[in-house]
């Protein structure tokens, strides 16, 4: 059964309000709920010898309401201790505003979530405008290219991810290639293992996968980069000195990114085939002989071309999202864990929605 905070009776003179329980923060929003549906059309008869324990929180609601009440009508207390009146007297002498914490509606809330992606939105276009026109700008002012920073951040996206990149493949070849053989060779089709393998992770999972990673490493790091550089002050400097930090951060780079992604996504096919080799020798025993021969049979080039073709796409998406949240870092460190984060998911889904663009426009087009 619900416990009663505030029970009210009305009689003919008077209404007789009585409270009960412990008036802490945590039981203030049903006690206020309560509180609002008493009525305040006869003198109130408030009685406070029911309550077990209280906070300053507790005291502040009924500071509150018992002001609330007097203006509209006649308040008698009774029943409340000397404790309770020294911690009535002494926070009504210090004048502070108390807001009661509130317990959003489910609509509210929504709202709220809906408010807030209305806003990334535009702040994202107007992020985007910018960029595109700082890269039309780039075209009439050749000596703002930042050659030394993108080389820097292509080693440090393309480089040092290879390890990461090529072994994520690796174990996708080889998972495809085992859970394959076990449907082939039911209708002894052992063979036709390698046109899954091959196919499936050059034209969709070796793109796919590459930039999952990429968004979870490089992604990441520059809204990390970037967010740290804003809660310093170091972008504001930039922007004192007038130097535009979309030439000196976000351009580096988004270029280092379009460059290095197709080569990773050309060596994560090579190994996710190679994941797959190793698979299907170990489960069906087929030759490495065997498997190339077939390889160079089902494989053609337009597979590779229409894999790779995703690349700058899947770039340019990671490397907006990424330096797009580390704008959005405010002034606090908790905030770069929050964007990034952030920047992760929303570049994973983007990239996944992107891909799955591509899949329907392939399919339209019978390639």
């Amino acid at each position: 059964m619900k416990k009663q905070y505030v029970v009210y009776a009305r009689n003919q003179n008077h209404i007789m309000l009585e409270v009960f329980g412990d008036w802490n923060l945590e039981t203030l929003p049903e006690i206020e709920k309560a509180l609002k549906k008493v009525p305040r059309t006869q003198k109130i008869i408030w009685d406070l010898s029911g309550i077990e324990a209280f906070d300053s929180a507790g005291v502040l609601l009924f500071i509150r309401y018992l002001d609330q009440f007097r203006e509209e009508t006649e308040v008698v207390l009774q029943g409340y201790s000397q404790e309770q009146e020294k911690m009535y007297t002494l926070l009504k002498e210090t004048q502070h505003p108390y807001q009661i914490p509130s317990r959003d509606s489910f609509l509210v809330r929504l709202g709220k979530q809906a408010v807030a992606l209305w806003e990334d939105m535009r702040d994202f276009t107007a992020f985007l405008g910018h960029l595109f026109s700082a890269i039309v700008a780039l075209l009439f002012r050749p000596a703002n290219f930042r050659l030394k920073e993108i080389t820097y951040h292509a080693y440090a996206s393309g480089t040092g991810a290879l390890v990461i990149v090529g072994l994520t493949a690796f174990l996708v070849g080889m998972v495809i290639a085992y859970q394959g053989s076990v449907q082939l060779a039911k209708f002894g089709a052992d063979i036709f293992i390698v046109d899954t393998v091959a196919i499936s992770v050059v034209r969709e999972l070796g793109p796919m996968i590459t930039a999952i990673v990429i968004a979870g490493r490089s992604g990441s790091a520059y809204t990390a980069e970037i967010g740290a550089m804003k809660i310093t002050e170091e972008i504001a400097a930039m922007r004192t000195m007038g130097f535009d930090p979309y030439y000196f951060l976000v351009l580096p780079r988004l270029f280092a990114l379009m460059l290095t992604l197709p080569l990773l996504i050309f060596f994560a096919d090579i190994v996710g085939i190679a994941g797959g080799l190793f698979a299907a020798k170990m489960q069906l025993g087929l030759s490495v002989t065997q498997f190339v021969d077939r390889l160079y049979e089902i494989l053609q080039v337009k597979h590779y071309l229409l894999g790779l073709l995703k690349a700058p796409f899947f770039a340019f998406i990671i490397a907006t999202i990424g330096c797009f949240r580390g704008f959005q870092v405010s002034d606090n460190t908790e905030s770069i864990g929050l964007q990034t984060t952030a920047s992760v998911v929303n570049a994973i889904f983007l990239v996944i929605a992107c891909d799955a663009l591509f899949s329907v426009i392939y399919t339209e087009f019978g390639v």
